[in-house]
């Protein structure tokens, strides 16, 4: 019994400063060094490809306990922006993201998993044109470091896709149109 809590004891001590080492990061959107960009391909002969101008989010990472990672990213979704003003009104409209009364898309993260290698899946709730469901994000850790201005920065990749009609988008342009590609670039500023 005796070994047992000391083991226990000991247990923990180790695991206090391994927790206490992830760092909480902002989303540097106002340098420019963050981006979601969709793409959708167009009745199976082209794509549509667009960005949201406006998000912004934070994270918790450590590069020693990847799985305790933690994300939080709010997007504007009037922001859409696939370079094409009618097309862009049509994407705010109730046919697909229905700004007027879902102006705001959240992803949170519920789980990290370390693949190696720099890689991760990142699983969380997407909640998009008000309906919540699981995504999964393929993910790369690009790097972290100091900056030329003092600070300290992590950035990572990733992409995820999902079905339209699961967040109940209504427009349906056909089975080459159903789903929708996200790319992420997030970089992070140490808090």
């Amino acid at each position: 019994m005796k070994k047992q809590l000391i083991s226990t004891v000991f247990g923990a001590i180790l695991l206090v400063p391994a927790m206490a080492n992830a760092a909480d990061y902002k989303i540097d959107t106002q340098g420019a060094h963050a981006s979601i960009q969709f793409k959708v391909n167009h009745l199976g002969y082209s794509f549509v490809t667009g960005r949201f101008n406006d998000f912004s989010g934070d994270f918790s990472y450590d590069a020693n306990t990847v799985n305790d990672t933690k994300v939080k990213v709010t997007i504007n979704t009037t922001s859409v922006d696939s370079n094409h003003a009618e097309r862009d009104k049509h994407l705010r409209g109730s046919d697909f993201l229905n700004t007027g009364e879902f102006p705001k898309a959240e992803f949170v993260s519920t789980t990290v998993e370390d693949k190696g290698n720099g890689k991760v899946v990142v699983n969380g709730n997407l909640t998009l044109n008000g309906v919540t469901k699981p995504v999964a994000i393929d993910a790369t850790v690009i790097g972290e470091g100091k900056d030329p201005w003092g600070g300290y920065r992590a950035g990572f990749a990733g992409t995820t896709e999902f079905a339209m009609k699961d967040f109940g988008i209504k427009m349906d342009l056909g089975p080459a149109s159903a789903n929708v590609s996200l790319d992420l670039v997030i970089e992070g500023i140490k808090q």
